[in-house]
C-alpha cells in the first residue's frame, strides 16, 4: 500500500464513522421527541458497532415504563427501529442500518441466541446431522449465524418470511 492509498482508507473510515455518528444523532433526536410525547423517562445512548450506528434507550429506575415500547417478542422495539431508520433516512436521504436496543432487551435476547447457536453446533457436531431451529426475525437469525460461526461450523437460513429457519449444519 501506498501513502496515498493509506491516506484515502483513512479518510474514508473516517467518513463512515462520522455518517454513523451522524445518523445517532439524528436518531436520538426522534426518540427524545418520541419519548416526550409518550411522556416516559429514558435517557439515549448512542455508539457506533459493527459499522452501524447503535442507539440505546435506558432508564435508571428499572425500564418497567419502557417495557411498553418493548412489547410482546420485541415487537414494538422492531416498528420504533423501523420508524428510526426511515426518520434518518428522510433526513440523509441515505438507507440507515441502524440498530435500536430499549432497556436491553435486544443485549439480553442475543446472549440468548449465541447460547442457543453454541448449543445447536454442538448437537449438529456430536450427531452428524443438520440441526433446525424454529423461525426468527432476521435480527435472531443473524446472532445465531454469528454464535455457529465462531463455533467453526456453517449454517444457513431456510423457508420464507416469517417461517424462515437456520439450519445449523454439521462439519
Amino acid at each position: 500500500m501506498t501513502d496515498g492509498t493509506t491516506t484515502e482508507a483513512a479518510a474514508e473510515a473516517g467518513d463512515t464513522l462520522t455518517r454513523l455518528e451522524q445518523e445517532g444523532e439524528i436518531a436520538a433526536d426522534y426518540l427524545e421527541g418520541l419519548l416526550d410525547i409518550a411522556d416516559l423517562d429514558g435517557d439515549i445512548d448512542m455508539d457506533v458497532e459493527a459499522d452501524r450506528a447503535a442507539v440505546s434507550i435506558i432508564s435508571d429506575s428499572g425500564g418497567r415504563d419502557l417495557q411498553k415500547l418493548v412489547g410482546r417478542d420485541g415487537e414494538v422495539l422492531e416498528a420504533l427501529q423501523e420508524l428510526t431508520r426511515l426518520a434518518v433516512h428522510r433526513e440523509t436521504g441515505d438507507r440507515s442500518r441502524l440498530m435500536l436496543d430499549i432497556a436491553g432487551y435486544r443485549a439480553k435476547k442475543r446472549a440468548e441466541l449465541s447460547e442457543i447457536g453454541a448449543k445447536a453446533a454442538a448437537e449438529a457436531k456430536s450427531s452428524g446431522e443438520p440441526v433446525k431451529l424454529k423461525p426468527m426475525t432476521p435480527f435472531e437469525r443473524k446472532v445465531v449465524h454469528d454464535a455457529v460461526k465462531s463455533a467453526g461450523l456453517r449454517s444457513e437460513s431456510e423457508g420464507e418470511e416469517p417461517q424462515r429457519f437456520v439450519v445449523v449444519l454439521p462439519a
